[in-house]
C-alpha cells in the first residue's frame, strides 16, 4: 500500500472534501483526487462516493480511515520529533482552557513556562466552549469534570471544590426554626442554575445545613458572580480557585464547603497524537505548580 496515497486519503476524509483538504495542506485538488483514485485501484474497492456538492465515505472508506489515521499521525510526529530533537521543546503550542481557570492561574503559569522554554511559542486561549483539539487546532485542552471520551487522553492535575461565600457584612445563615428543612438566603446565581437549586452546606461538623438560595441576581459568568458577591449582593457558590485570594484577604468569608464530590481538572489531548516534548514540558510546569493536586494560588 502506498503510504503517501493513504495519507492523502486520510487528509481528504478528515476534512470532508478535496477542496478543504487542498486549502489546508497546500496540495492541489487534482493531485489529491489522483492519489485517492490510485489507492482505490490498488485496493480494489471504492473508498469515497463523490457527488456534485458532497463527499461521503463508503463503509470500506470509513473502516480504513478509522484504523489508519492514528498510526499515520504517530509516524509523522515521530519523524518530526527526530528532526526537531525530541528532548528539546520547541515550536508552537496552543492550549485551550476554561475562562475562570485561565484568568486565575494560566497567566502566571504561562509566564513561568515561557521563561523556562524560550523556543516554544505558547498561546493560551480562554474559552468555555467544548473545543475539539483536532478540529480547532489545539495541542492541549483543559477541562473541568470531563465526560469520558475515547478520542481524548490525558491526566488529572488538580482537584478543586465549590465553596459558599459572601461579603463579611452579609449575615451567616442559621438552621431554620419554623420546622422547614431549608434555610432561605439571598444569593447570586448563574443564569443556567435551575429554579429549584439547593445548596448543601458543610460547616465543619457532621451536620449538613440545607440552603435555599433566593436569587437577587442571575449572571452569565462566574467572574461576574464573584464581583457581585464582593459588592455585597448576596451569597454564591463559587470555585475555591476563584475566591481563594479573596478569602485570604478577608474580602469574602467562608460559610462552608458544598457537600458534593470534588471538582476534577484535567489536561487532555487527542488520542491520535503522541505526547510531544512541548506538551510534556507544559504538563510538568502545571503539575509542579500544584504538587498536591489541590489549589493554591500560584505565586
Amino acid at each position: 500500500m502506498d503510504l503517501q496515497a493513504l495519507a492523502d486519503f486520510n487528509l481528504v476524509a478528515a476534512h470532508n472534501g478535496f477542496g478543504r483538504a487542498s486549502r489546508l495542506s497546500g496540495r492541489s485538488k487534482a493531485t489529491l483526487s489522483r492519489r485517492v483514485a490510485e489507492l482505490e485501484q490498488s485496493l480494489g474497492v471504492r473508498l469515497i462516493e463523490r457527488g456534485a456538492q458532497t463527499l461521503r465515505l463508503t463503509e470500506e472508506g470509513r473502516t480504513l480511515h478509522e484504523r489508519t489515521q492514528g498510526p499515520l499521525t504517530e509516524v509523522a510526529e515521530a519523524g518530526e520529533a527526530v528532526v526537531l530533537g525530541a528532548s528539546t521543546p520547541r515550536g508552537r503550542l496552543r492550549v485551550s482552557a476554561p475562562v475562570v481557570f485561565a484568568h486565575v492561574a494560566l497567566g502566571r503559569i504561562g509566564a513561568r513556562f515561557a521563561l523556562a522554554y524560550p523556543e516554544v511559542q505558547l498561546e493560551i486561549v480562554a474559552d468555555d466552549r467544548k473545543v475539539d483539539p483536532v478540529e480547532d487546532g489545539y495541542d492541549l485542552i483543559i477541562r473541568i469534570d470531563p465526560s469520558p471520551d475515547d478520542r481524548l487522553v490525558g491526566r488529572r492535575f488538580l482537584n478543586d471544590e465549590r465553596l459558599i461565600v459572601a461579603a463579611p457584612h452579609v449575615p451567616r445563615p442559621a438552621a431554620a426554626t419554623n420546622g422547614s428543612p431549608e434555610t432561605l438566603v439571598k444569593a447570586v446565581l448563574l443564569s443556567a442554575a435551575p429554579p429549584d437549586v439547593v445548596w448543601r452546606l458543610r460547616t465543619g461538623t457532621k451536620d449538613i445545613l440545607v440552603l435555599r438560595p433566593q436569587p437577587v441576581l442571575r449572571l452569565s459568568s462566574l467572574l461576574m458572580v464573584r464581583e457581585a458577591v464582593l459588592a455585597g449582593a448576596g451569597a454564591a457558590l463559587l470555585p475555591k480557585l476563584l475566591v481563594a485570594d479573596d478569602l485570604t484577604a478577608g474580602r469574602l468569608v467562608l460559610w462552608g464547603a458544598h457537600d458534593a464530590p470534588s471538582v476534577e481538572i484535567w489536561a487532555l489531548q487527542s488520542s491520535r497524537r503522541l505526547i510531544g516534548a512541548k506538551v510534556r514540558a507544559f504538563l510538568d510546569v502545571m503539575e509542579k505548580t500544584f504538587p498536591e493536586k489541590s489549589f493554591v494560588p500560584p505565586s
